[in-house]
């Protein structure tokens, strides 16, 4: 008999530990940095690792007469997402993101209450009917018209406005629709610098779940020089103190007062090439008389990387490498897996929110993709 109930004090003990384990085990996987894909549409998704990725984002739906709307290109699209991930990935996040570079309709959509009300309504509508996730907010961007939008000044109150209907709309959703998710996502792609100049960084992260952090494109074709795109510090190279860079838009973050763990740098698995460049330190930020073209990660392996004349560089202030052709005075700046490790690792040590990357079908062989997972224990 005692037998009996040391045996089932001992079975009790046993499952409430299990279940104590089960519970941080969970808890540890919430608190894990997140691997966080955009999908375009012409993105394969068999190819895709959807076991290893905590979220994929489907770029993009639009803004038309204020509604969220996707095309029947990209609904079929994101069809085949979403039911490809699901199968091999129950637990997979599939988020739908709206705008990009060079789409208009946001300012508008933000103008006035009605206006935000019809933008939430809609992008709920479309979220329950293609049975997503969360929505992802990529207005490139508020107060700004350099890609050709419309833009006013109030667009930096309107955003916040904009964000908390799109919040509130979701979690009456949540809790009232029985066919709403128990929690609909919501992020947004934001940049540094200017950029957010127009965004009150505090007010619209406490209406988000993350975000995704564009720590890419900072030498483009509009700006002077070459440069790392995707540098993760200034490089000692740069002649300019304010240089663009992951670090530096992680505190400007940070100084704002989003927190930490609501941050998710971006990474870049494409190059930026330059020519007519200055032969001087390997063409590193050095003026250029034509912006080229960019180049996905197989084509870099293919014809560049250590081949045709190009030489591959690392700047180890910046935590990036690049590549020049001494001899066509080209050059070309990419992430590989060196530069995509030192970035999980600059995760890791500022308890960040995780690593996103743009865009799947730039590295279809999944290449560095691997580099990422792998570097986050993934």
């Amino acid at each position: 008999m005692q037998l009996v109930r040391t045996s089932c004090r001992f079975t009790r003990w046993t499952v409430a530990c299990l279940a104590l384990l089960a519970a941080s085990f969970a808890a540890a996987a919430a608190s894990a940095p997140r691997l966080v894909g955009y999908v375009g549409a012409e993105a394969d998704p068999a190819r895709i690792e959807a076991k290893r990725l905590s979220a994929a984002i489907f770029a993009f739906a639009e803004i038309r007469d204020g509604r969220v709307v996707l095309d029947a290109k990209h609904e079929q699209a994101f069809a085949r997402l979403r039911d490809s991930l699901r199968e091999r990935s129950p637990d997979i996040k599939l988020l739908i993101s709206v705008g990009g570079w060079g789409a208009d309709g946001f300012s508008d959509a933000a103008l006035t209450d009605a206006s935000r009300q019809q933008f939430a309504r809609s992008a709920l509508a479309l979220l329950l009917k293609e049975h997503a996730d969360g929505l992802d907010v990529d207005w490139e961007y508020p107060g700004h018209h350099e890609s050709g939008i419309v833009s006013r000044d109030a667009d930096r109150e309107d955003f916040t406005a904009l964000v908390s209907t799109l919040r509130s709309t979701f979690d009456r959703a949540s809790a009232q629709d029985g066919n709403a998710p128990r929690h609909l996502l919501l992020t947004a792609a934001l940049a540094d610098g200017q950029y957010v100049d127009h965004v009150q960084l505090a007010a619209v992260a406490r209406q988000l779940d993350w975000i995704n952090l564009m720590t890419y494109d900072f030498n483009n074709s509009l700006t002077l020089t070459t440069g790392n795109h995707a540098g993760l510090f200034r490089s000692a190279a740069s002649h300019d103190p304010h240089d663009s860079n992951a670090d530096g838009a992680v505190r400007q973050l940070l100084a704002a007062g989003v927190p930490a763990g609501k941050i998710v740098i971006g990474a870049a698995f494409y190059a930026r090439a330059f020519g007519e460049v200055r032969d001087r330190d390997h063409g590193l930020y050095q003026p250029y008389g034509k912006y080229l073209t960019t180049y996905n990660w197989p084509q870099l392996v293919a014809g560049y990387i250590d081949r045709n004349g190009y030489k591959r560089y690392w700047d180890a202030q910046a935590q990036a490498p690049y590549l020049w052709n001494a001899h066509t005075h080209t050059f070309i700046s990419y992430e590989d897996p060196q530069s995509l490790r030192a970035k999980t690792r600059y995760v890791e040590a500022h308890h960040l929110g995780g690593v996103m990357y743009w865009e799947q079908s730039l590295d279809p062989d999944n290449k560095l993709f691997d580099a990422l997972a792998g570097a986050l224990g993934r």
